[in-house]
């Protein structure tokens, strides 16, 4: 990547503290600006394009419609029709050979993707990659070969009051470049509901359709992927988010493994931010870290010797002080490797290994879903392990069997994915057979006695 001197800038804004601040000296100085950085960053950010269709059933039924004589004129009214939907958004490409990142929530559920490249060249692309908590895709252009593309950054390394500049296209007027520094570092708590945003934050304009777009420092390198704003109107009043490009760089790295799904170390553990109150009851001279509030038996962390009230303070020398921080720390650590961990404990500081693995699948899950011989058929069912737990977000201490898709007859009745099962007709389940064995028996009335976020529910059916 070619990095080019931003001279004029250099003369206007490092100057020392002690000097005072003078006009540009000549015409090249005042024209000079951004434009290198830009005429060399921009052509690596594309515009995309994407068509969901989705089958949206009919709701109105008319009374006619059994009738003979008027069949022909709702043949078809009452089935599934198609609804197109067209997304806009911005990407980066990452590689020569068409590697693109993006946002999750522009191409998520695309079924057709267009990718429109600065100079107006067209290609067709798929999602190799895609993550709905993180809200990172990663795209494959067809026939791609010699792209200009961006670097990525150490993003640890980026500091507050950097300059930066966002790339993309806001509200599908066409590439567009706006300026600014960054704000602020380890933001969380803005993610899609799931807890595991963690972002730069800047001042530089973002709107919509600057999803998935670039935030480039003054060196052209990628920093991160711009993916939403606060905001009570819907525009930009100054304060945008960018995932980090640390974990672009684990996203592109597993999907060129082959990943089908973006596979993040498993702590089984849950904690709590460590706040005045809390560092005083533990002791400690400043609040700092996340206490650990609960352990799954198999976590790699308990097995590693933490246990509840063990302060976690750093992963690999970078600070943790929530939860979301440590989930993307762990993230960017990638599986496989020993991540240092730095414990607090009765004011002793230890650093300790721990192994960064997946959630294990044991003991295993089999799951169950359920046919036509059954009551609800489509509804699937699963034995709660530490990978389910993961992968549903259920409490450490769940167990016995949950539902991991309610199909659509239970789904009707208000069944919900990640709805422990813990009786069917008034008998006990212990394992997903027992679930289809009841429901193949079962008469004109279900019962079925759920737990859901820790409230005890029945929703009964009659077939």
């Amino acid at each position: 990547m070619i990095r080019p001197a931003l001279t004029a800038l250099a003369i206007i804004l490092a100057l020392p503290a002690a000097a005072e601040t003078r006009v540009p000296q000549s015409q090249a100085e005042i024209a000079l600006g951004f434009a290198p950085l830009v005429k060399e960053a921009a052509p690596a950010v594309v515009n995309i394009y994407a068509k969901v269709v989705r089958q949206v059933q009919q709701r109105r039924r008319s009374p006619f419609m059994n009738d003979p004589f008027f069949d022909d004129f709702f043949r078809g009214f009452a089935e599934p029709q198609p609804r197109v939907e067209n997304s806009l958004g911005s990407g980066v490409i990452l590689s020569a050979d068409g590697i693109v990142v993006s946002n999750y929530h522009v191409v998520g559920s695309a079924t057709e993707i267009r990718v429109v490249t600065a100079d107006r060249r067209e290609y067709n692309a798929r999602v190799i990659l895609g993550d709905k908590a993180s809200d990172l895709a990663i795209l494959q252009l067809e026939e791609a070969e010699g792209l200009p593309h961006l670097d990525l950054r150490n993003s640890d390394e980026v500091q507050v009051g950097e300059l930066a500049l966002a790339i993309g296209n806001p509200f599908g007027v066409g590439q567009t470049v706006s300026s600014g520094i960054i704000s602020g570092l380890a933001r969380t708590g803005m993610g899609a509901g799931d807890g595991f945003g963690y972002y730069i934050q800047t001042d530089a304009p973002i709107n919509p359709g600057n999803s998935g777009g670039a935030l480039i420092d003054v060196n052209g390198d990628l920093i991160g992927i711009n993916t939403r704003i606060l905001s009570r109107s819907g525009g930009s009043n100054g304060i945008g988010f960018a995932i980090p490009a640390n974990l672009v760089k684990e996203f592109v790295a597993q999907a060129r493994s082959g990943a089908e799904e973006f596979q993040r170390p498993w702590a089984g553990m849950a904690g709590q931010p460590v706040d005045a109150d809390l560092a005083a009851s533990l002791g400690m001279d400043l609040p700092e870290g996340m206490v650990v509030s609960d352990l799954h038996a198999e976590s790699p962390f308990a097995k590693a010797g933490f246990r509840a009230g063990d302060v976690i303070t750093h992963v690999d020398g970078e600070v943790v002080n929530s939860p979301s921080e440590m989930v993307f720390r762990m993230s960017v650590a990638g599986l496989g490797d020993m991540s240092v961990i730095t414990r607090l404990r009765g004011g002793e500081r230890e650093e300790i290994e721990v192994p960064m693995i997946v959630a294990p699948d044991q003991p295993p899950a089999n799951p169950v879903q359920l046919d036509e011989k059954t009551a609800l058929p489509g509804l699937t069912v699963a034995r709660v392990n530490p990978q389910v737990i993961a992968r549903l977000g259920l409490p450490l201490s769940a167990e016995g069997v949950v539902v991991t898709d309610p199909g659509p007859y239970a789904g009707r009745g208000g069944v919900q994915a990640g709805d422990q099962l813990l009786a069917v007709n008034g008998q006990a389940v212990a394992s997903t057979d027992d679930v289809y064995a009841i429901l193949a028996g079962s008469g004109r009335w279900i019962q079925l006695d759920l737990n859901r976020h820790g409230r005890r529910m029945a929703l009964r059916f009659r077939l």
